[in-house]
């Protein structure tokens, strides 16, 4: 099965937590930690940064790796580096994606997220 590398931005702001709603591809209206694919010779850090400066017109700061989701889909595996961010400088522009919300840890239930980013969502709800 064909092994998929991506990485996901999990960006912290006065305690409420940022998805994405995708705005393309066969996935299209799943919420989702926005992201995407690593490139050759790039670090994770490094394709986080580089993804989220595309995809949202902001800088981050990577604080740690939150999770690491290995998650079977029908036509691949996906194996995503999940990191733990904040907003350094700019404001958020979609470029890629249809809406955006701000949730706190209580209302992390309440969209329609994508499979492999559902397994997070447990966790980031007990994270201090």
């Amino acid at each position: 099965m064909k092994v998929i590398k991506v990485v996901a931005a999990i960006i912290i702001k006065d305690d409420k937590i940022f998805a994405t709603q995708r705005g393309y591809g066969e996935f299209k209206d799943g919420w989702e930690f926005p992201g995407g694919k690593i490139e050759e010779g790039e670090g994770p850090e490094e394709a986080i940064i580089r993804e989220i400066k595309e995809e949202l017109d902001i800088d981050i700061k990577v604080e740690e790796l939150f999770d690491t989701v290995e998650y079977d889909y029908p036509n691949f595996h996906l194996s995503m580096n999940c990191f733990l961010c904040h907003i350094t400088t700019g404001e958020i522009v979609l470029k890629e994606h249809e809406a955006a919300k701000w949730l706190s840890k209580n209302e992390l239930d309440t969209v329609d997220w994508l499979p492999a980013d559902r397994g997070l969502i447990e966790k980031l709800g007990n994270m201090k």
